[in-house]
């Protein structure tokens, strides 16, 4: 097995795991699902991928969380809310302008006019190490997929935008890997704050059951459930 390191860093970062409907949540770190996403557009892979994720979703993922420093103190609260509305301000009456305004579950016209609020979350001026774990026969593909991505990459929704390159290199071990992506958070002043493992380890400071392993993506997505631990650096 070899490690591939990729670098998430970006003014505006959003790893959801169950967010629904009208109130966008995300987690402090990157979700497998956001990360199997993201490795999908650089690799060019459409659809539900089942097979792909499947064998995929059973490797180790270690997340590192590095904050800019400021006078010495990291960054503890870096969420940002954003208020929109959906459907606001269209004629009901011109064909294409009705297409962008929300219908009832029957697709009737909807009562008023038909905007919503809606609430999304955002983590800001964050920095993050994933070290993923490959076969080594997969894990070049994939490196090279990263440097001439087939499809616009994000840092977990299509606004986030990153901001440095995202392909850190190939490690022969997780450990490696951690230290290349520490003295690269040193060089940018950032801390790191917590570090996320896959499953249950000793002497963490917390222990969670997200929803973020994919079965399949496409129109109809799928999610099991997984367990990590989460150590607090800081």
């Amino acid at each position: 097995m070899s490690y591939l390191l990729l670098w998430l860093e970006g003014p505006l970062q959003s790893w959801g795991a169950d967010s629904k409907y009208y109130n966008r949540t995300t987690l402090p770190f990157p979700t497998k699902s956001g990360i199997l996403g993201l490795l999908c557009c650089a690799s060019g892979r459409g659809g539900k991928q089942k097979e792909w994720l499947e064998h995929m979703s059973g490797y180790s993922m270690m997340v590192r969380s590095y904050a800019r420093a400021h006078c010495g103190q990291p960054l503890r609260n870096p969420i940002l809310r954003d208020f929109q509305m959906v459907g606001s301000g269209y004629d009901l009456s011109n064909p294409w302008e009705n297409l962008l305004v929300p219908k009832t579950a029957d697709g009737k016209k909807p009562v008023g006019s038909g905007a919503k609020i809606t609430y999304k979350y955002y983590l800001q001026d964050m920095a993050f190490a994933c070290v993923y774990e490959m076969p080594e026969n997969e894990v070049l593909d994939m490196d090279n997929a990263l440097k001439k991505p087939v499809w616009p990459i994000c840092l977990g929704r299509r606004n986030c935008v990153p901001t440095a390159p995202v392909e850190c290199g190939v490690f022969e071990t997780e450990e490696k890997a951690k230290n290349y992506a520490d003295d690269l958070a040193e060089k940018e002043q950032r801390v790191c704050i917590l570090t996320v493992y896959d499953g249950i380890k000793e002497g963490s400071d917390d222990v969670w059951t997200i929803r973020d392993v994919p079965i399949q993506f496409g129109l109809y997505k799928e999610y099991a459930d997984r367990q990590i631990s989460i150590f607090i650096e800081q």
